[in-house]
């Protein structure tokens, strides 16, 4: 069994599962449990994007997203789990500080010890270079993600022909067969 296999749901606790009986049968397409090149990079994408994005609940759009594309859940969830409870604040922060850059504007000075309540007194004059930002950030993660996946797996089959080759090359490999009549 794959490594990364022993920790996925098997087919029938995911049938058992109650949150997962609106999706039906959908559920069980294979690319969204197959680890392939298109799942894989598209996973990738979606994860990305989906990590940036300024709402709670982010694997919620992630998910129907894979449900739609046909891609791989885990690694989605898995990319969308980069923004947690502990990274969020520096996350959205650094998209904030991106949206201002790309949309020109200046940066809203920030008290030492921000409260929620100045916080949502702000969030009118920020939520532009936030969204922007945040945006910019997601795709940038979510089109470098997809580019590492195809970039592995073309790495991988050219090293696959080349050792291939190798092995075609060494005496005693013959590719005829055994064409010896007897």
């Amino acid at each position: 069994m794959p490594p990364m296999k022993r920790y996925l749901p098997t087919r029938q606790q995911l049938k058992e599962t109650k949150a997962l009986k609106f999706l039906g049968n959908r559920i069980f397409e294979p690319n969204l449990w197959h680890f392939n090149r298109y799942s894989l990079s598209f996973a990738s994408l979606i994860g990305g994007i989906c990590c940036f994005l300024p709402i709670p609940f982010q694997l919620i759009p992630a998910v129907v997203l894979c449900l739609w594309l046909r891609c791989n859940v885990p690694v989605a969830v898995a990319v969308v789990w980069i923004s947690n409870p502990i990274t969020m604040g520096p996350m959205m922060y650094f998209a904030y500080l991106v949206g201002t850059w790309i949309l020109g504007v200046p940066e809203q000075p920030t008290p030492a010890d921000p409260t929620p309540e100045w916080f949502t007194q702000q969030l009118s004059g920020i939520w532009q270079p936030l969204i922007v930002g945040c945006l910019a950030c997601g795709f940038t993660l979510g089109i470098a993600g997809f580019t590492a996946v195809r970039v592995y797996y073309r790495w991988r089959v050219t090293r696959y022909k080349q050792r291939k080759q190798a092995e075609r090359r060494q005496p005693g490999n013959d590719d005829r067969g055994d064409t010896t009549l007897i």
